[in-house]
Parts: structure tokens; sequence; C-alpha cells
């Protein structure tokens, strides 16, 4: 429960490491130290003593004296030390040599395997002239395969020089390649690598490497030096099994900053990515830009650099992302020219036989140098006398410990730039960082991401002059830890770990449980801190952490599922016993409290013996709130335990005059009888299998639920309605009995007074199990009778109706029932609850109206009136009227609502609906029915009436394929849908009234069609549903909010698509532009020309009809709520007719041509600039319109138009048949008396286009059609001489076509004239040129009735009469 200074492993031939790296430091014993010339400073790998790396046993030989040399001198300062974060590799260099020790197992003199590192590799690192090493890190790297993602394939040690270059090297000392980044020392190499963000917010940090200059600072992206070093070191395995002598090293891409306004920089931290908040950017920006400073949108993201020196003595930098784009310069090739000798070279360092003359040479060349940008220092913590000498960055990146010359450590908030904390006399200290997650129990291990667990950060100081290891829980936490160790050791904190891994990567990855290491040269020993999270909690003298270990070994006894009630017993009072602190005690009480494993004799147990230790104890030392807490649970076990045994007492043990009936109660029985058929159709239809859950009602409530449900204190009980809780199976468990007639309801009544419950709570569990359990309730027998005895036990006890209260006021015990049945879902609960609390309430009232006019003399008939009476009257009939509607919601619909199976109302909601709340619940029904507004007319028709209806055809029809079974029972079930509407109807004849319910029904189309507007139909029935609207005032307001709410914007999209197109669209088009297919769009534009048109007769008969009135039914005129369809449409303004007549027009031809694919189409190019302006507008506006002569082009323009839709129209007869024509326009006419209508508006000569219809249907072969239309046509003689042309041209068919006998013989007698003609005219023009004689003698007849004998082809016509008589002469 403590800080631990625990050995990780051990370092063999560590004295041999002194002597390699430090040669002065060697015995005088040694010849070779003492002939070697002072001029030499290297070592050959003869005079070094490796025989004793081979033999362990000869280096323990005299143990006291390595320990005596190590400690005499610090040499492991001098060194520059580095270990990887996998523990697997430690890096010792000093001048131009290294040392690699890598990790190895063995087997100790106990037995047991431990870890030790040995040398794997030693040798020279330089390879320019007089350099050395200045800093060294290992980056192990991320294996890239998927047996083993996320973890440590091979490590890359980095070397920087003083030189300024940056050496990259394998674990066997193979150099990979060196990059030459800036002419000067390298100070500091340091790492960043991947963190699993703590919380959802927190930004991914990106890897990378920073490499610290005197005057730079140079950072290389992580996943690029990934990339790069895996390519070399594939390159130098490929090249050495290949023999090549070179390898050509990928660029590395990098950023290099030229760190300004700081006197000497020593050492610095790369913070990361940031985002500053508005507040910051706005300071920052004021500080920096002065008064008129401007600020961007949003803050840019930058990149912290926080640096340790002088002038200042802390620096911070901020650089913006993408201030400065990545440099790709030339790697130096350092690698050796030849692979073959730098293998060999790195394999006779085992050897020992390797000289200094047999290195080959390095290369003299060096690369280009990239200038540095510049950066400023954006601000510091300036103190000329104080210089620092390294930062630490805590794993979180939030702190940064920072030493200096003066002996200080000074604790940094990174984000906020201030320092927060000081310790003194810490000279030469080195800082370290450990991270501590909050352990969580095995069920917790796999939590939700939701409550991410608690970090606790520690700094640990070494202070080498004291020799003294500290733990300090920050950012103002105590001394958590303090151990003596050596004055010569060295902190190994790396901050990273490794490089390579990402968020899909690092799933699955395992933290390496060691942050920071102590290397201490005496013993050979690497150890390891560990430090308990609890320390960051409280103080190590507290018995807090103690108490939290003994509730955490509680919680773990309680979610363990195999263990004896017995042992929990005992286990639990034991722990509950030990612990001290109070607090922690009445949260271990409540966790066992809530225990689904614990049972009630273990409850009561475990409380009771923690009751008794707490009052044997001193009065002043007892926890009142502890002490209640006992108190109350056991109460409320005893509780518990009484109300099991009463309802496990049976009907036997009931009271025998609990199911009697009260005299009096056969009004409630003929209540019954009358309400019984409306019952039994809501119980069927809501009597449906549905899914039931773990959680259900019925079954026993659990002891936890039931402490949790309930509160005691100062005697007094009250049940705690919470967020997830439900009264409902604590209703069940107290009063389910006496509904079933297994416990006596009195009995039950006294106890739980007794207990302390308010009579009021019991009463709103009691109504709470009544009609949360309706099903149950509406089959079980006599449950009226057992609820009135229930209601009357509970108005029975004291505090409930007081002695003084008066008749005519309202009791707030019975409203409280009436407020509960209310607001109830359940209607046919509710409304037996409302009968049986009004049967309680009249004879509670009629005895305390008894009771006080006792002394006057009153007949037996006399009945007591009051206002309680009166609500009761209004409440119950409210409850009818929702029990009937919701049996008519009930019923099953072919069209479902989403996400449930009907809808549910209650009269506080009909309440709060408004005056339309029941129109638009049944407006809601006849959509899902799919109940077509014919029959829905006929229904309202016969309100009343009691007739049978008629089956819908689609019904009518599928009953002669089904046959007549399946008929007859689809009838029945739309007779009875219908017997519910009427009757529902009939309880609400003004909510329900036929202008209103359709108004309705309208508005619900049209919002359905909204929603998915390729269902044309909804719109279709909409306006049918708007057509059957009486009223005109009513009309014209659910006409001008349909059109301005949903129908202009997509008409207006349509006609300018048109427009755009020039003809009817493509299906694609549509559905881009309009939001529908070609199909619906058609049926669209007619259901818009219907709209404007109704919206025209409406607004021409308004004055003549007054406004409807708004009325309610006497028992609904509470209602509160949103204004009715009725009363929004009473309140739109008067639309202006000229222009809603000049949107019909617009709307009529967009739906000829899209009916009839009109080539080219441009509706809107029919119209001048005045009245193109006015369309779309608010038809309420005044626009100023078209008025007087249109020019003649326009005209001719509009005239064609409607000559192709009337050809287009007959021509479509033909094609579908007269029994199947195509889409009608509105009001049921055909498309040539709808375009007749147009011409007048459109100043096109109607003549003209009767005579075109005539020669159009003669041309289709429909000759008694043509005569017909023939009779209105004004100008006959025009029309006598187009007719003249297309009866040529069927006897030119006839005769020169056909080439018959007969038709050739009689072709020769024919005159030249009408010969010579007949062969001019071409049959082609004809689209029906097959037509009987007898037709075209019947035309060539009223051919020459329609022209004059003066006219100039009158005798053509003769002879062409002639020539068909003929011809129909012919056999």
């Amino acid at each position: 429960m403590s800080c631990c200074l625990l050995e990780f492993c051990r370092v063999q031939e560590l004295r041999a490491v002194r002597d390699f790296l430090f040669p002065s430091l060697r015995p005088a014993a040694d010849p070779a130290a003492n002939s070697r010339s002072s001029a030499e400073k290297e070592v050959s790998w003869d005079d070094v003593d490796w025989g004793s790396w081979d033999d362990p046993d000869a280096a323990e030989s005299a143990p006291a004296e390595e320990d005596g040399a190590s400690q005499s001198t610090p040499w492991l300062q001098e060194c520059a030390v580095s270990l990887s974060p996998c523990s697997d590799l430690m890096v010792l260099t000093r001048g131009q040599r290294a040392v690699f020790l890598s990790a190895k197992w063995r087997t100790a003199d106990s037995g047991q395997e431990e870890m030790t590192l040995a040398v794997s590799w030693s040798g020279a690192l330089s390879a320019e002239e007089g350099e050395s090493v200045s800093s060294v890190i290992c980056i192990p790297l991320a294996s890239q395969k998927r047996s083993s993602t996320g973890r440590p394939d091979w490590t890359c040690i980095v070397v920087g020089f003083t030189s300024g270059y940056v050496r990259f090297y394998t674990e066997s000392g193979v150099l990979l390649l060196a990059q030459l980044l800036n002419e000067d020392t390298v100070l500091q190499l340091k790492c960043r690598t991947y963190e699993i963000p703590r919380h959802p917010g927190v930004t991914e940090q990106h890897e990378e490497l920073s490499i610290l200059y005197p005057a730079a600072l140079v950072t290389i992206d992580g996943f690029s030096l990934f990339q790069s070093l895996r390519a070399c070191r594939n390159q130098v395995a490929r090249a050495a099994a290949a023999g090549s002598d070179s390898v050509q090293p990928p660029p590395l891409a990098y950023k290099k900053w030229g760190l300004q306004d700081m006197d000497s920089i020593v050492d610095h931290s790369s913070v990361g990515i940031m985002t500053l908040c508005a507040f910051d950017q706005m300071k920052n920006a004021s500080i920096l830009g002065g008064f008129h400073a401007t600020v961007k949108g949003s803050p840019p993201a930058m990149s912290q650099y926080i640096t340790v020196g002088g002038g200042p003595y802390t620096g911070f930098y901020y650089a913006i992302e993408g201030s400065s784009q990545p440099l790709l310069s030339h790697v130096a090739l350092a690698v050796a020219s030849k692979l073959t000798s730098a293998l060999f070279s790195a394999a006779s360092g085992w050897l020992g036989w390797k000289n200094k003359h047999e290195e080959e040479p390095v290369q003299k060349q060096k690369p280009k140098v990239e200038p540095a940008t510049p950066l400023a220092v954006r601000f510091g913590l300036p103190d000329s006398r104080r210089h620092g000498e390294s930062i630490c960055l805590s794993p979180c990146s939030t702190l940064a410990g920072v030493t200096d010359d003066f002996g200080r450590v000074t604790l940094l908030d990174v984000g906020r730039g201030v320092a927060i904390r000081m310790w003194k006399g810490y000279r030469d200290a080195q800082l370290g960082w450990v991270q501590v997650c909050e352990s969580r129990g095995e069920a917790e291990a796999g939590g939700s991401p939701q409550f991410p667990r608690r970090h606790a950060q520690f700094l640990v100081i070494y202070a080498p002059r004291r020799g003294i290891l500290e733990v300090w829980g920050t950012q103002h936490g105590p001394r958590v830890g303090a151990f003596t160790v050596g004055k010569h050791c060295r902190l190994l904190y790396p901050g990273y770990r490794l490089m390579g891994v990402n968020s899909v990567t690092s799933q699955g990855w395992q933290l390496p449980t060691q942050q920071v290491y102590l290397l201490d040269p005496a013993s050979r020993a690497i150890r390891t801190i560990t430090v308990p999270f609890h320390l960051a909690l409280s103080d190590k003298k507290s018995e807090r952490a103690r108490d939290m270990h003994l509730q955490k070994r509680l919680n773990t006894l309680l979610r363990s599922r195999d263990i004896p009630p017995e042992t929990l017993e005992t286990e639990a009072k034991s722990i509950l016993l030990d612990i001290k602190h109070p607090a922690i005690r009445k949260q271990a009480l409540e966790s066992l409290m809530s225990s689904k494993n614990a049972s009630v004799s273990t409850l009561t147990v475990v409380t009771g013996a923690l009751l008794d230790s707490l009052q044997e104890q001193e009065a002043e030392a007892v926890d009142e709130a502890l002490l209640q807490l006992c108190t109350s649970q056991l109460s409320l076990l005893q509780l518990y335990t009484d109300i099991q045994t009463l309802n496990a007492q049976g009907a036997e043990q009931a009271n025998p005059d609990s199911d009697t009936v009260e005299p009096g109660d056969g009004e409630m029985d003929s209540d019954l009888a009358r309400l019984r058929p409306i019952l039994q159709q809501y119980t069927e239809l809501n009597s449906r299998p549905s899914v039931s859950f773990a959680q259900d009602p019925s079954g026993p409530l659990p002891v936890r639920s039931f402490l949790s449900q309930l509160e005691c204190e100062g005697g007094v009980v009250r049940a705690v309605r919470g967020p997830d809780s439900d009264w409902t199976q604590l209703g069940s468990f107290l009063f389910w009995g006496c509904v079933c007639g297994e416990s006596a309801p009195h009995r039950l009544c006294e106890r739980l007074q007794a207990a302390g419950f308010s009579p009021q709570q019991l009463l709103s569990l009691c109504l709470s199990v009544w009609l949360s359990r309706e099903r149950e309730v509406l089959r079980t027998p006599q449950a009226e009778s057992r609820l009135h005895s229930l209601l009357t036990a509970l108005s029975n006890m004291t505090g409930v109706v007081e002695e003084e209260w008066d008749l005519q006021s309202v009791s707030p015990w019975w409203q409280q029932v009436r407020t509960a049945c209310s607001q109830s879902e359940s209607s046919g609960a509710a409304l037996l609850a409302g009968l049986v609390g009004h049967r309680v309430a009249k004879s509670c009232i009629n005895s305390l109206a008894k009771k006080k006019f006792e002394a006057e003399c009153l007949s037996d008939s006399w009945e007591a009136v009051s206002l309680e009476l009166e609500q009761w009257a209004v409440c119950l009939r409210q409850l009818e009227d929702t029990l009937a509607l919701q049996t008519l919601l009930s019923l099953p619909s072919p069209r479902p609502p989403p996400g449930s199976t009907s809808t549910r109302v209650t009269v506080r909601a009909l309440l709060e609906a408004g005056r339309g709340g029941v129109a638009d619940s049944v407006a809601k029904w006849v959509f899902r029915q799919d109940l077509p507004p014919v029959l829905l007319r006929e229904i309202l028709q016969a309100r009343g009436e009691g007739e049978s209806l008629r089956q819908p055809p689609a019904e009518e029809e599928g009953g002669k394929e089904e046959g007549g079974e399946q008929k007859h029972q689809e009838g029945q079930e739309f007779q009875k849908a219908a017997g519910l509407l009427r009757s529902v109807c009939l309880r609400f004849p003004f909510s329900l009234s036929a202008d209103l319910l359709s108004a309705q029904c309208c508005w619900e189309y049209v919002v359905q069609w909204n929603r998915d507007p390729e269902e044309g139909r909804f719109l279709s029935w909409s306006v049918e549903h708007l057509r059957m609207i009486s009223n005109p005032h009513t009309q014209h307001g659910i006409a001008v909010m349909m059109w301005s709410t949903f129908i202009v914007k997509r008409f207006s999209a349509a006609a300018f698509l048109m427009e755009k197109v020039g003809k009817a669209p493509k299906d694609r088009l549509c559905r881009r532009d309009v939001g529908m297919g070609d199909g619906p769009l058609t049926s669209f534009l007619g259901s818009c020309t219907q709209v404007l048109q109704i919206l025209m007769e409406a607004d021409a008969g308004r004055d003549e009809v007054p406004p409807p009135a708004l009325s309610v039914e006497e028992v609904w005129g509470g209602v509160e709520g949103p204004s009715s369809m009725l009363e929004l449409a009473l309140e739109q303004r008067s639309v202006h007719y000229p222009l809603v007549q000049h949107h019909a027009l617009l709307a009529a031809l967009l739906f000829a041509a899209m009916t009839f694919n009109i080539r080219p189409a441009r509706p809107l190019g029919l119209f001048d600039s005045k009245g193109k302006n006015a369309f779309f507008k608010d038809l309420t506006s005044i626009q100023l319109l078209p008025s007087g002569d249109t020019d003649p082009g326009l005209v001719c323009l509009r005239q064609e138009f409607l000559l192709k839709v009337m050809s287009g129209w007959v021509q479509s007869l033909v094609e579908v048949g007269e029994e199947y024509p195509p889409p009608s326009p509105p009001g049921g006419e055909q498309w040539s008396a709808l375009v007749l209508e147009l011409a007048p508006p459109l100043q096109v000569n109607s003549d003209l286009l009767r005579r075109h219809l005539v020669c159009e249907l003669y041309s289709q072969g429909l000759d008694r059609r043509a005569e017909e239309v023939m009779l209105e046509v004004e100008d006959r003689e025009v029309l006598g001489s187009q007719l003249l042309v297309l009866t040529g041209q069927r006897l030119s068919y006839s005769l020169l076509h056909t080439q018959t006998r007969a038709g050739m013989e009689l072709l020769a007698r024919l005159p030249p004239v009408l010969c010579t003609w007949l062969k001019a005219m071409d049959p082609v023009e004809l689209r029906c040129p097959s037509v009987p004689l007898s037709l075209t003698s019947r035309l060539v007849t009223r051919l020459i009735e329609m022209l004059p004998e003066s006219h100039g082809q009158y005798s053509l016509a003769l002879h062409l009469m002639e020539a068909v008589e003929a011809l129909d002469t012919e056999p």
C-alpha cells in the first residue's frame, strides 16, 4: 500500500564497460594501461581484458574492489546513457566509444529466471575527425506483422555528435544512415510517440524525433522516420545478402527552427500540437498586435516547444502548423563504401583483434545544410541569475519539471506557462515521471469509454548529492515516498514508447509497467518505482487508504457469484466492522444494500451487527448519519419481511368482509353493464401478445430494489422516484396481493401506516400498479370490487379527509385519483378506477354529510350534492370518451406507425392538445387505415342513422378473387371500424364535425405526402378531403395553407425545370430538382390545378355563407393548447382572385405539357414579363398582372401549344382506348373542354381550336365524336375547306394506295380534274387512313352542306361525292 523500489534486472560486466569507456580508471596493475602513449587515446581490442566478460565468475571474484572503484569516481554521470522503454537494450557512450547491452535471461543461484543486460556490441561510433558523442537515445520500432502487432520488432539507436551529425544504428552497431542537420553540437535527442487519448476530445499527437542544437531545433516526423529506418534496414540486409558494396538511403523529411530571443539553450521538450481557446487567442492577439489586432475565425493549430537555459530561464515557442514546409535534404552517405568491410569491422569487435588502421576512410564531403526558419519566443520565465539545466515533460504533456543551477526543481503548467510549485535543495537533480491508472475490478475491466479511468501523476526526483530518491504527488500533493540510494546513480526516464504504433495497432497494446529506472553502478542493479494510485488521494498517514482498500475488497466480494450466503454474511460483517472512517463505512453499507447477491437475512444480520457496534461506542464518537442509515435500513428490512408474510398468508387469512360490496353499489354495476361492450372491444384489441422483459412487474421485488426506492427518516417512510426507477414493481409488491384477493387490505394499510407511509404516497403506488397492469386487471374477476375495498381502506386511514372539510370544495385526496386516471394511457383501467373512486368518494361524502346534518330530518332518498361529485361526473364522461377514442385508435391498420403498435391517448393529452386534438388523432387513424375519402364521407353522412355501409371497391374485388369467406370477414372488420368511428363522432359532435375532420384529414394527407412525394395518391386524397369541406371559409383557409406551406415550392421548381429543359423532364431531373419522379410529378401538377380551382370557388362563395362557429363539447370545455385547423383556417387572409386564376392557368399548362409530353414546352415562355413576375408570389398579395392585348407572337406560341394539347389528347384516345383515357383534368371534364376554357384568358381563338379538334378526330377515324364537336364550330366554310382536303386524302388512300381492280376502273372513269387533285393528296398525314366508305360518304355529305354553292371548291366536292358513291356501290 506504499511506494516500492524493486529490482528489475542486473547489468553484467559493468566494470569492463567502465574500463572500456574510461581507460584512465583502469587498475594500475594493468601493464597495457601504463605502457600506452598519452597521445594514443583509443583502446586496442587486445589491451582490454575481455576474457572476464566471457567468465562471469571471474568478474564476481572481487566485488568489494569493483564497488569501491565505482563509488570513488562518479563515472556514470559523465556518460550518455539511454535505456529502451521496452527494457531490452541500454546504450552507454562517452567520447567516441559506445557499448550496447541487450537483455538476456539466465538462471540465478536461487533457481529462478532473472533478466540481465549483457554486452552485445562495443566500439567507436565516430565518422568525422575530432567529433564525439554528445547525446544518445534508443527508439524501439513496432512490428508490422499481424502476429505481433503493437510489439517491438527491433530497436534503433540514434546518436548525436558534436559535429552536428545524427546517425542511426541497429542493435548490432550497423550504421543505417547519417544526417548533417546543423553544423553545431547536438545537445539533446528526444522522442515523442503515439499515446492512446485519455478522453474523446484529446487531439492525437504525431510521432516525432526532436534534435536540439545551441541555436536551432530540428523535428523529424515520426512516420517518415519510421519508414526510412525500415527501408534502410531492409536495404542493408539485401545488400549484405547480395554482396553489394553500398546502399542508397532515402531522404528524411524534417523541419528546422531557428530559436531566437534566448541567450543560451541547454534542453528542450516538444509538447505537441495544441489549439488555443478563443479567450487565449484574443489575449495573445491583443498582446502582440495591440488594440487594432485582428483575430481569425478559428484558432490555428500550433506546435509547442519549451526550452530551458538562460535569458530567459524558460522559453515557450509556438510554431503554427503550415508556416514551414518540411525539408527534403540529401542524406549523407554514411554507410561504409564496402558493406562487407563494415560488417567485418563490426564482427571483429567480438573477436578483439581489430586495429584502428583497419578502418575504412570516411567520406570528407559534407552535405548541404538547410537554413533554419526563424522562430521567436512567445513568452518565458525571465530570471537573469537563474540558468536552467534540464526539463522533463509529464506523460500527459500538461506538466513539466525543470532543474536549475540554484538547486531548485520547478513544476511548470505547460498550458498556462506558469510555475506552480518549487522545491529547493536538489542540486544536480535528475527528474522522471510516474503515471498511475486507477485499478478496476474484474467486472469493470471492459468498462465503457463514457467513464474513463482516472490517472494520477507523480514526480520522481533523484538528488545525487544527498543520495535520496523522492516521489511527490502533483500538483500540490505531499511526498509519498523516499528511498536512500547511492550518490552515483543515474535516473533513466525515456518518456516515450514504441514508434510506429497508431490508433488501430494500439487496440491490444499493453502499456509497459515500468516508466522510471534507477541505474545503480555500485550494485549493478536497475530498479523500478511502483506507486499505488490511492497515494494521490490522501496522505500516507491517514487511515482512509486502508479503509478504501477494505471497501474495494467488499465490492469484489459482492461481485462474486459462487460465494455461499454464510461466507458472504461473515466476510461482509467483518469488513464493515473493520472500516474506521464513517463516510467509507457508509459507502460500504450502501454497496451491500444495493448488491443483488445479498439476501434479506444477510442484510439484517450485518446491519444489526453494525448498529450494535455503533451503539456501544460513545455518543460523541458516533456518526449520526451512519447511525440513522443503519436504523432506517433495519426498519425497512423488517417492513419487507412483514409484507412478504402478509402476501404469503393466502386468501384464507384475508378479511372475510373485504370482498363484500357495500349497499348502493348497484349504480356502479349498471355503469359497468353499460360500458361492458366497449370494454370488451378494448380488451380484445389490446390483448395481443407482447414482449416481456426481465424486470417484469409481476415478478418478485428484490430487496435491493425495495431499499433503493424507499427512504426512512424520522419515522417517516417515503417512496423515491429515481431517474431509472419505476413505482410499478414497488406498488405490485405492496398491493397486488389485495387486488388478487390474497391479502387483507385493512391489515396491509395498518402495517404501512404504522411504518410511517403517508396515505397520499400509498394511493399513488396503488393507482400506479392498477393502471400499469391493465391486462391483468381486465382479466381478473371481481377486480373492481377488490379495488373498492382497497380504496375504502386507504380512505379510512388517519389524515386522509379532515372532519372540517367543506362539501363545496374539492378534496385533494380524490383530486389525486382523478389526476392519475387522467394522465394514464391505460384507458380501460383508468375508467374502472374512476368508477370505483367515484363510488367510494360518493359514500364518504354522504357519510360526512349525514354526520353534519344528522339533527335535521332527512329522507331516505336524500343524497348530498357537492362540487366534488360534479368533478367526478365530468371526469367519468371524459374517461368514457377517451376509452371510445382509444378503442378506435387501437384497431389494426394496414399502415402501422413506425416504432409503435398504436397511438395512445389520455384525458390530459386531449385537454392539452387544443380544440383539434381529437380530430388530429382520428385523422392519423384514417391515414393508417388507408380509408378512401369517399367511404369516409359515407360514414360521416350515416352518423346516427345506424345503416350499414358498402365495402371499399378494392375489398369487393379481392372478395371475388379470394372467396366469399374472406370477403365476409373483411366486410365485418370494415363495418366494425365504421361503427366505432360513428360512435366516437357521436361522443364528439363538435370536435369531430364533418368540416373539422375533413380539414384535419386533408392536412394529415398533405403532410404525409410532403414526407414521401413519390406517393402522389396522398396528395390526391388530400385534395378530395379539401373538396369535401362544405364551408367556403374553412375550405379557403385550408387551401391557402396547403399552397403556401407544401405546394408552391415544388410547383415553382417544376415550372423552372420545364422552362429550362424545354420539354417534359426525365425522371432523373425531376428527382433532382423537384424531389419526385416524372410519374408522381404529373399527378402533382394535376392536384395543383385542383387546389387552385377549389380555392377560386371557395373565395367566390365566402360572401354567401357565414363563418363556422367554434364550439366544443361541454365536458371538454377546459381544453387548452394549440389552435385547431379550423381556427388556423379562419385566420388566413383573403386571396387575390386574379392572381389565383393566373396560377391556375400556369398549373393547367404544366399539367398538359407533362401529360402529353409536348415538345417544345416552355409554359413560362407563354407569358409576358408582368405575368412571369407575378408567379409564385403570396396569393394574398396584390400583384401587377397582364392586361390588354398581348403580343401577336406570344399569342401564336400559345395557340401552337394548345393545338398540340388537342392533338395529344386525341392521339391518346386512340392509343389507350376510350375505356382507359389519359389522366383527366380537374373537375372531371375532358381535355377538350379544358383547352377551350383556357383559350379566352390566353387570347386564343376558340373556334380555331374547335376546327382543329374536328380535323384531328376525323384524322384519327373518330367520326362520331367529330360530328358532335362540329355542331359548335362557327366558321363552317373554313372547316369545310379543311375537311375537303381530309376527304381527298381518304379517297386517295382508297383508290391509289390500295390499288384494287374496282378502284382502278373507277379512277379511270373520274374526271381528269378530280383525278389530278386526288393524286396530289398525301394520305400519310392521316393517322387512321383506313376508314369505312360509309363514314367517308357521311363526311362528304356534311361537307357539301357546309360549303356554299359559290365556293370555289364546291364542284370538286360534288365530284368527290359521286366518286364515293360509285366506289361504295361497287361489289
